[in-house]
């Protein structure tokens, strides 16, 4: 197993980490900056407004994209599997 290959499989990792929590993040993101345009403009400071909009839009998210997630997650899972007769090399 040579160090290329650990590079390789730590890229293959993150960029999956990043592609799964990404639609999520960036939506919640979204209705965070929203909210608080909403709040600066009518002066109301009130911390349950903000988190209780992003909750539901995360689990909105989580729950609508659920079955590509699981794809993109078992797709990693089994290019790794396939590659472990490769790692004794």
């Amino acid at each position: 197993m040579s160090e290329e290959y650990i590079v390789h499989l730590f890229r293959e990792a993150f960029f999956t980490i990043l592609l799964l929590s990404g639609p999520v993040l960036v939506l919640s993101l979204l209705v965070g900056l929203v909210i608080s345009v909403f709040q600066a403009a009518t002066s109301i400071q009130e911390f349950t407004l903000t988190f209780v909009p992003k909750l539901l839009v995360t689990a909105i998210v989580i729950i609508l994209l659920l079955p590509w997630m699981i794809d993109v997650l078992v797709s990693f899972t089994q290019n790794i599997f396939a590659q472990i007769p490769e790692i004794g090399k």
